[in-house]
C-alpha cells in the first residue's frame, strides 16, 4: 500500500509519491529545468514580470484574431493568476482588435449549496472575468455573449460540447499548490481508490464536473483569494476536466510564484519532462499531451534548501 498523504490522510496528493522522485525534483538547478524542455513540452523563462503576463495576455488576442465564422477558435483561461486580463482588454482596446468572432471558455468556478455561485459574490470566478476584461472591451470589438462560456450548475453538458463546436487552441492556466490545473484536484482515497489513486486513463476520462476540493486548494486559495478568511472558501468547484484539455490545442501554464513554490514547480516540470504520471500529481498527467509549454518567472524559481525565517 502507498503511504498516507502528510497533508490530508484522507486524499491522494503528491506526498504519496516516492520520497526518491520528491528529492530528484528538489535537487533540481535552474539548469537543470532548462533541459526538461524536450518534444511536445516547452519551459520558458521571463525575467519581468511586465514580460510576462504581456506574454500571457496575447494568447488571448493570439487565439482570437485567426477566428472566422467558418472556423472559429478561443482560448480557455484562467481565474489564478488574473494580471494578464486587464492587459487583454487593454490590447483589444488600443490595439483595435477585432476580436468578435472569438470565443472564451471560462474553466471553472465555485460550487456552493447545490449551483454556481452568483455573480454578486465577489469570490465569482465569472464575476473576475467580467470585471476584469470582458466588460472593459469596446462594445464594437468584442464577441457576442453566447461566444463567452462560463461554467453553470446546469450547463455542464452543453459547456463540453461547446469544445466540439469551436476549437479551443489553447488551454491557459496556472499551477495550485496541489499541482493542479483549473481545479483537477487529486481525488480522496476511498473506495476503489483506497489503496491506489485512479490510473491516468481512469482519470483522463474526466470531463466537465462537480469535484470536491482537496484540503491544499482550500487552503491556497483562502490566502491568494481571501486574504486567509478560510471560512469564506467552498468546498466544492465546477471545471473543466482532462476531455475538454486533451481537445484543446496547447496547454500553457503560467508559474509567477504566488500560487505554488519553487518545489511545486520543480516536481510538475520534471515529471511532465520524463513522463512519470500519476493522477496524485494531476498536472503529471499533460505529459501525455502533445504539446505543453511552462512559462516561469524566473526570479520565482528560488531553490528547495532549507531557509528558517
Amino acid at each position: 500500500m502507498r503511504k498516507l498523504s502528510s497533508i490530508a490522510e484522507g486524499w491522494w496528493d503528491y506526498t504519496t509519491l516516492d520520497e526518491e522522485i520528491l528529492k530528484d525534483a528538489a535537487s533540481l538547478e535552474e539548469k537543470d529545468i532548462k533541459a526538461l524542455s524536450r518534444p511536445g513540452f516547452k519551459i520558458n523563462f521571463y525575467d519581468a514580470l511586465e514580460s510576462f503576463y504581456l506574454s500571457e495576455a496575447l494568447e488571448y488576442i493570439n487565439c482570437w484574431k485567426v477566428s472566422t465564422d467558418d472556423n472559429p477558435t478561443g482560448i480557455c483561461g484562467p481565474i489564478g493568476p488574473t494580471e494578464q486580463l486587464p492587459l487583454v482588454a487593454q490590447l483589444v482596446n488600443d490595439l483595435e482588435v477585432d476580436v468578435s468572432k472569438g470565443h472564451f471558455w471560462a474553466m471553472d468556478e465555485w460550487f456552493v449549496d447545490g449551483k454556481e455561485m452568483p455573480v454578486s459574490n465577489s469570490l465569482s470566478f465569472a464575476r473576475t472575468n467580467l470585471d476584469l476584461w470582458v466588460n472593459r472591451l469596446d462594445k464594437r470589438l468584442k464577441m457576442p455573449d453566447e461566444n463567452i462560456h462560463f461554467l453553470t450548475a446546469d450547463n455542464i453538458e452543453a459547456y463540453s460540447a461547446s469544445f466540439d463546436e469551436a476549437e479551443c487552441l489553447i488551454m491557459q492556466g496556472g499551477q495550485g499548490e496541489v499541482k493542479h490545473w483549473a481545479f483537477n484536484d487529486p481525488l480522496k482515497r476511498e473506495g476503489e481508490y483506497k489503496e491506489d489513486p485512479p490510473s491516468p486513463e481512469q482519470y483522463r476520462k474526466l470531463g466537465a464536473r462537480v469535484v470536491d476540493l482537496h484540503p491544499l486548494t482550500i487552503i491556497q486559495n483562502a490566502r491568494t483569494s481571501a486574504n486567509g478568511a478560510v471560512y469564506g472558501v467552498p468546498l466544492k468547484a465546477i471545471t473543466v476536466g482532462p476531455v475538454e484539455t486533451w481537445k484543446s490545442g496547447k496547454v500553457s501554464i503560467w508559474l509567477a510564484g504566488t500560487h505554488d513554490n519553487p518545489f511545486g514547480v520543480r516536481l510538475t516540470a520534471m515529471m511532465v519532462s520524463k513522463r512519470i504520471v500519476d493522477s496524485s500529481v494531476p498536472m503529471s498527467l499533460l505529459a501525455d499531451h502533445p504539446d505543453v509549454e511552462f512559462n516561469i518567472y524566473r526570479p520565482s524559481l528560488g531553490s528547495c534548501s532549507i531557509d528558517m525565517h
